[in-house]
């Protein structure tokens, strides 16, 4: 083919394409890409900017195929890097809401990976661009894998405050590493040693950012067969590692072989055995698992191998593993959760998903959003008389000020409360107290008089109001047991 190059203007115009194709989407700076592509004022809206963006470059593209210079193998060098970026971006965008579409099918077929209709028209657009056949499926693969991402993190985390936006940025950036042409060279195929640990308070989501990440894995094209080789609803699989006694645990994990111990009658898969090769598993409260275990699961995380129990035999596991806790940062990184060197293997990437205060501090109108989602998502409609109801109820006992300690979940039930009974009463009592407790500890130690037994007493039961045990207590100030409970049966708040 006739070697052709971009003119200066038309690298700069494909060059802004080609960076805003490799930019993350939760990022202000593909916004900012956007709407310089479609040549628009800074403040329009978002999504009118990407879709004008779409537009222009589908308009560039045809002023190439006019020319008939619509083909990768028309140019070389950085020409070519820049004009295999762009066809991939406009393609992609072509299929956008065929993707969607799919996603939505997908997930009501479940666990059957069905057909894919415009499979076909897709690839046959690659091929007529000069796309090398053995790469094409691997391109439609990544560009289902790129809007499932996408989908996901869009949909399930509700919200636009700047932590959220933080978050969702944060979730792009662990699928698809911060440079998706370095994950497509070399990582797409390699994900399985990048090990996720999500932090955060009980009820602010983790499960719901986990389960973005594990259905946003890459997952191979049959030609064929014209469907993917399994169905994204079978690569995201979660363990609550604290439901189950010590005893079982490693059953629960590694599985066990027929007579491994009482009660063991048949071979059982454990669940690292029943993940798929492109899925991932949330093992959740993993800060709550014993030290043997923790080495055990090292050996997952570092050698990829395992054996059941009852068995010397050694079994490969191909997935990726994603964990997640309650326990505060702090302890984590001075060392009172996890072993050194399963913490140095475990932590790959460390995403804090935020409490609901945060959100709503940064910005007041996520709790409609979030009421807005839920509501939906319980009477199947969006209703806004329904939403301005349980927003009264919430204004008016709980105050606008209330900080959400149960965070995501517990607005959830205040939904369901507010529906069923016109009430919900929250725990703000408690909140308020541990506030004041604090401040009066503070207050004691500025004026330089409170007396250590009250000191002492008083931190003990702002970590009980915090931690809800006795032994997570005493493990966090070194005290044992019985004298933490003295110290919070004798302490008296004035």
């Amino acid at each position: 083919m006739k070697k052709t190059k971009l003119t200066s203007k038309e690298r700069h115009f494909f060059k802004t394409v080609h960076n805003a194709a490799f930019a993350n989407p939760f990022s202000d700076l593909r916004e900012k890409l956007d709407i310089k592509i479609a040549g628009l004022f800074p403040l329009v809206d978002r999504r009118e900017s990407k879709d004008l963006c779409i537009k222009e470059v589908d308009h560039q593209i045809k002023k190439l195929e006019g020319q008939g210079r619509a083909n990768i193998n028309a140019f070389h060098g950085q020409d070519k890097e820049i004009i295999t970026i762009v066809f991939l971006f406009d393609i992609f965008h072509k299929f956008r809401d065929d993707f969607d579409q799919l996603i939505k099918d997908q997930i009501k077929a479940e666990d059957i990976s069905i057909k894919v209709p415009f499979a076909e028209k897709a690839m046959h657009m690659l091929h007529t661009k000069g796309f090398e056949d053995q790469s094409i499926p691997h391109y439609f693969s990544l560009s289902y894998q790129l809007r499932r991402a996408f989908y996901f993190i869009s949909n399930s985390l509700v919200g636009s405050s700047p932590c959220m936006q933080k978050l969702k940025k944060h979730l792009w950036y662990n699928v698809f590493t911060y440079n998706i042409d370095l994950y497509n060279k070399f990582l797409w195929n390699k994900m399985e040693d990048f090990s996720t640990l999500l932090l955060g308070e009980t009820g602010t989501g983790k499960g719901t950012a986990a389960k973005a990440i594990g259905r946003s894995g890459f997952i191979p094209f049959d030609t064929k067969k014209l469907c993917f080789t399994q169905s994204f609803t079978q690569a995201f699989s979660s363990l609550n590692l604290s439901q189950y006694p010590e005893t079982l645990l490693e059953s629960e994990l590694f599985g066990h072989t027929k007579g491994a111990f009482t009660g063991a009658v048949d071979d059982y898969q454990g669940v690292f055995d029943r993940c798929s090769p492109h899925g991932s598993i949330l093992l959740d409260e993993i800060g709550e698992i014993p030290n043997h275990v923790q080495i055990k699961l090292l050996r997952i995380l570092q050698e990829r191998s395992f054996s059941p129990v009852g068995t010397h035999e050694i079994s490969r596991f191909n997935g990726r593993v994603i964990a997640a806790t309650n326990r505060p940062k702090k302890e984590i990184l001075h060392g009172k959760v996890f072993r050194d060197d399963f913490y140095y293997r475990l932590c790959s990437d460390i995403i804090e998903v935020p409490p609901l205060r945060t959100r709503i501090k940064e910005r007041p109108s996520e709790l409609d959003d979030l009421l807005d989602f839920t509501i939906k998502r319980m009477t199947g409609t969006r209703s806004e008389k329904l939403i301005l109801k349980v927003k009264r109820i919430i204004d008016r006992q709980l105050g606008k000020d209330y900080q959400w300690p149960g965070n995501v979940r517990e607005l959830e039930q205040c939904v369901r409360s507010v529906l069923l009974r016109r009430d919900y009463k929250g725990k703000e009592t408690n909140w308020k107290e541990t506030i004041s407790l604090k401040q009066e500890l503070a207050q004691g130690i500025l004026d330089q008089n409170i007396d250590v037994p009250s000191l002492v007493s008083g931190y003990c039961k702002l970590l009980y109001d915090q931690l809800g045990t006795y032994e997570k207590v005493a493990k966090m100030t070194g005290l044992d047991r019985r004298t933490i409970k003295k110290h919070i049966m004798n302490f008296k708040q004035d």
